[in-house]
Formats: structure tokens, sequence, C-alpha cells
């Protein structure tokens, strides 16, 4: 949801126009499905990556608005915290050496803003959730000054009625509640955009929903929150309960949840759309001028903006996005599961693994969904959120598989395959994918190095928790500017 919001109430009338209007909005939808011309020739990429600002402390800096006007690049925006900033890549093509030019884009951007941030005293992190955050820090008078930000924390807590709970049950438990969205702004991640033809979307989709749990298993990067080490990737539960609008009675009567991993696999992205409307009563009723119905009977590309807004704050892990492009509709895949960090050249493994990995079981003979029942799919991705890389998970003629034995054994294949059909150049697909598999045969990927590194503080250098985080983020701060991959980064 990243549209600018100028009202912060809203009546009974907005919601009931708004209703209409997303409902008016489907109907088109599903007209131009049938036979419109959606942009698919050549499959674009995109990347997205949110960003953490510390100051020499190691605390977070809040200070987003200062360091973005420093930054002066229009690729950066702020989001949800006032520690937080977001980076969007240019899209492009993955055929021949566009991850290389990817990799050159962002490091020279991260690079360029770093130095900015400098003269603030205020260095750029990429991670999963700040490990030296606590509770102090993750409160309302924190959230970006940009009013969307207040609108949507105050839709969430008012439809929730009450205090937010986390509960969140790892290798330590932290247990305690809050009165806004402010600890959402922990999760920083890495979000992977694929677009896709429709009569191809839903095998698309169904893909990612699979290897969802290998993506995590493999990405791992937040396993502490408030001093606690919780799960390899909390920021997975911590997302999830922390803009939850149900209370417990709604919970008990099955409502869905807001972040959601869904409960079917899908025939078409009209599916998505559709369970939007069904089950989701809407956080921004914000009504625009266009008539969709008009534009496509005059032969234009309707915006459809209040069904795009509202699938905006809708948070699947699999977003479905129809988007506009130089005058030409087109639908992607938003795959939001990953971390952020530890570099960019490991956020540039995770990216062809699942490029790869999604486009090879997309194309498959005999799809993977046809075979692992969606209960078991989301099984999994919590399972590897809880254990990362020592997860065991359950895949077809395999049973219940180390993930690191299924990685190595089989995805990888299906990755490499999958980054042939796109053209790319095999440096990079061997490259890239070798990251990967040097993570499964190390066992070390993001989590794993955090939680080894504050370990040795504590023991060995008698340092306790706090003092010991501190340690692991600056250390982690000087290894991630080498851009060294984080399997091969030494502990301490």
């Amino acid at each position: 949801m990243g549209r600018d919001v100028d009202r912060a109430a809203f009546s009974r009338e907005d919601r009931v126009r708004y209703r209409q209007k997303v409902r008016r909005c489907l109907d088109v939808f599903a007209l131009m499905l049938d036979d419109f011309g959606f942009d698919a020739d050549r499959p674009m990429t995109g990347l997205e990556i949110e960003l953490n600002l510390v100051d020499p402390n190691a605390e977070p800096a809040m200070r987003n608005d200062e360091i973005l006007a420093a930054i002066a690049d229009p690729l950066f925006q702020t989001e949800l915290g006032r520690f937080n900033l977001e980076l969007n890549a240019n899209p492009r093509l993955i055929e021949g050496r566009g991850f290389a030019d990817y990799e050159r884009d962002l490091t020279g951007s991260l690079t360029r803003a770093n130095d900015r941030a400098a003269r603030s005293d205020t260095r750029i992190v990429l991670v999963g959730i700040l490990p030296t955050l606590t509770e102090r820090h993750l409160v309302a008078d924190n959230l970006s000054t940009n009013e969307r930000y207040r609108v949507l924390n105050d839709q969430i807590v008012g439809a929730r009625g009450e205090d937010i709970e986390l509960d969140i049950r790892g290798v330590e438990r932290l247990r305690t509640h809050t009165d806004s969205i402010a600890p959402e702004a922990a999760c920083t991640s890495l979000q992977f955009h694929l677009q896709v033809a429709p009569d191809s979307f839903a095998d698309y989709w169904n893909a990612s929903q699979a290897i969802s749990a290998a993506q995590v298993a493999m990405g791992a990067n937040s396993p502490f929150l408030y001093g606690r080490q919780l799960w390899a990737e909390t920021r997975i539960a911590l997302f999830e309960q922390a803009t939850d609008t149900r209370p417990d009675e709604l919970k008990a009567q099955g409502v869905r949840p807001r972040v959601w991993f869904g409960e079917r696999w899908i025939t078409s992205i009209f599916d998505l759309f559709e369970e939007n409307v069904r089950y989701f009563p809407p956080l921004l009723p914000i009504c625009e001028t266009e008539d969709p119905v008009e534009v496509l009977h005059a032969g234009g590309v309707p915006e459809l903006a209040e069904l795009r807004l509202h699938n905006g704050t809708v948070y699947r892990w699999n977003r479905p996005v129809y988007d506009i492009m130089d005058g030409r509709p087109h639908l992607r895949v938003e795959n939001r599961v990953l971390p952020a960090g530890p570099t960019v050249v490991d956020m540039l493994a995770n990216a062809a693994f699942y490029f790869g990995l999604v486009r090879g079981l997309a194309e498959a003979d005999r799809p993977i969904w046809s075979q692992l029942t969606f209960s078991s799919a989301e099984e999994n991705f919590h399972a590897a959120a809880r254990r990362g890389m020592d997860a065991i998970l359950h895949w077809p003629r395999l049973g219940e598989v180390p993930v690191t034995t299924l990685v190595l054994d089989v995805l990888l294949p299906i990755a490499s395959a999958g980054l042939d059909g796109f053209g790319v150049a095999p440096a990079e697909r061997d490259r890239l994918l070798g990251i990967i598999e040097q993570r499964c045969r190390t066992g070390r990927n993001g989590a794993a190095w955090q939680t080894a590194t504050v370990w040795a503080a504590e023991r060995h250098r008698n340092l306790d928790r706090h003092a010991a985080l501190r340690h692991m983020l600056q250390r982690y701060a000087e290894l991630q500017r080498t851009n060294e991959p984080v399997h091969s980064w030494p502990i301490g």
C-alpha cells in the first residue's frame, strides 16, 4: 500500500461507496481477463528492499526523513518506521547478465546512500529484523511522518478494538502487547516481482506458495526481537501478529487474518482478487473518479484503483498484482516471504533461486500442487520460519526430509533449469545458485551467523545479551559492506 492518504476518518457512506466500487472493478477485471491484451511477451522482474538506519552505537536511528532528503534519489522511499527506508530497483529482464546488472545497480545505490547517511552519523543495514530494537523504539511516535501510515495504524487498531498481542515461542519466548502497528516496522523484507501472463498466473502463484518454505529456510535472517532469540525468521510470526485486525472471538470463528498464506491452490488470478473482496472489509475506503466500465467500453485501460488499493491491504505472502506500464496492463506475482540481507550478493542468490525454481515448477509436466496438499505447504512454511536450515519439510515422494537435502538433491537442479529457461548466462546461474548450495553445505545463512556470533560474544567475551547484540550488529554491518556471501563470514 504505497499511495498517499489525505484523510484520517471515513464515514459509513465512504465504506458503502467503496465496497460498491471495488465490486465494479472486480467485474471489469473479470472481463479483461477474458479478452484483454496483457503485456507478457518478455517477463520483466522487479526487486524491492526494505532498509534499516542505525546510529554509531548500532541503535535504530529515527531519521528517515533527513536521510531521504540527503540521498535525493527517487529509487529510495519512506517505509513504516522512522528508522526504515525502501529501495526499489529498476525492473529488468534477467536473461544474459541481468543479475550482474542488478548487483551493480544495487551496490552503487546503497554505496551512495550510505555515503550520504554517514554525514549524519547513520549507517544503512540490510537485515530482516534489526537486532537492537526494543519495545521503546516500536511505538506510534516512531511511525514515519507520512500520513498514510498514521491512517493505516488507526484503521487496523480500530478494526481490532483492543491492543495487539504479540506471543512468539521460539528458542526463547516473547509475550507482550502493543497499542499500535509500530512493531510491524521491525519487519524489513526483500520482495521479488515476476511478470506473468494471465493464463499462466495460477501456475506461478501455486508454485510460489509451494516453494515458500524452502526460500525462507535458505534465506532466514531474523532470529532476534526485543533481545530474545525466537524463530530463525521471526519476521514471519511478527508480521502475522502485528497487523492482525481480529480479536480472539473472530479468530475462534475462523475469520481470515489480513496477513495470510491462503487456504487453497488457485485456478486463476481472479480467485485471489475475489477472495479479497469476499473476506476482507476495507481498511482505506478511498474512491477515485474513474468509472472502469466506461473506460473499458471506450477502449481504454482501467486503473481499477479501488481494487488495487484493497489488494494492497491484504498482506498475502505471495500477492497478485495488477498494474499498468506504458499504457499496457500486466500481471505480476509479488513474492514477499524473504527478509532483507545479509548482502547484495546473498539477496541476488535468493532471487536466482526463486525465479529459477518458480519457473521450473510452474512449467513442469506434473504440477507440484497436484502432489502436495495446500495444508502441507503452509505447515512447511511455518516450520521453515521456526527452524531455518534445520527445518524438516514434507515433500512428495520423499516424505519428511531435511530442507538442506531437499534443496541440494531436488530443488537446485530445477532452479538451474528454470534459469536456463529465462536465458540467464551460465556463469551467473552457477555463481548465484552456488551460494545457495554452500549455505546448505555449511549450514550457515544470516540467522545461523547471527545466533552463532551472539552466542560467542556472550560466552567468550562475557557480554550480556544487549551488548552481544550490539557487537554482532556492528560486525554484521562491517561484513555486509564487503559483499561476501554470509556462508563465508567468520564467527565472532
